[in-house]
């Protein structure tokens, strides 16, 4: 199901709490709906944009599909109302995830913006362009993923916010809270990849969609 951006570029007074799901989507599967919906109830949030990256810096773009590819993937998870598959990041012309933060903030200043990332993105979050800053700016929660939840836990960026971590069951107070602050939710876990979907030949065609439900997974 291909869903109508329906997130303006210029911004509005909603107010709302909303998770932002970045990532290339390239493609996207069910490990992405299922951090999304896990965010939704877990956090209280209003909704969740799947935010497909224009060109991420740290991927190469050998094997990277095209833009329009890799939106129409993450639509085919959203619904348009409570998960969202938006190119407000191409809109908004920015490259670097603070710098499009920023933009969000100032266009939606009555929304409390969460940021949502996989373990294996929490271990890499420090080769990110102003990190530190991203992380003065946004709460971030932290989904598991194989292998890498204890490197994530005991990484350069949670040492970083190691007096700001929110126990798990406090959750749902995440996007009400000053940053820094930062919560790991812990849940059931797959290895599903997009990688291996397309090592398998799948994009866009359900190859993404076989997956068992309940598996969590990073913004890849």
């Amino acid at each position: 199901m291909v869903c109508r951006d329906t997130i303006p570029t210029w911004g509005d007074r909603r107010f709302a709490r909303i998770g932002l799901l970045g990532g290339s989507f390239n493609p996207a599967h069910l490990g992405h709906q299922t951090i999304a919906r896990r965010a939704l109830g877990a956090l209280g949030l209003d909704q969740v944009w799947l935010m497909v990256s224009p060109g991420n810096p740290l991927k190469p773009a050998a094997g990277m599909a095209p833009f329009a590819r890799r939106l129409a993937s993450a639509a085919t998870l959203a619904d348009g109302r409570r998960l969202i598959a938006t190119d407000i990041e191409a809109r908004l012309g920015t490259r670097y995830t603070f710098d499009t933060l920023g933009k969000l903030q100032m266009r939606f200043p009555n929304v409390h913006f969460v940021w949502l990332t996989g373990a294996d993105g929490f271990v890499t979050l420090p080769k990110w362009k102003g990190w530190k800053r991203l992380l003065h700016h946004v709460p971030v929660a932290v989904m598991p993923r194989p292998g890498q939840n204890m490197q994530a836990l005991r990484g350069a960026a949670a040492h970083y916010l190691a007096h700001y971590r929110l126990p798990s069951r406090q959750a749902r107070l995440l996007p009400d809270l000053s940053p820094p602050v930062w919560t790991f939710l812990p849940g059931r876990q797959n290895g599903i990849s997009a990688t291996s979907i397309r090592q398998r030949g799948g994009f866009g065609d359900g190859a993404g969609h076989a997956t068992v439900p309940n598996t969590l997974n990073s913004g890849e």
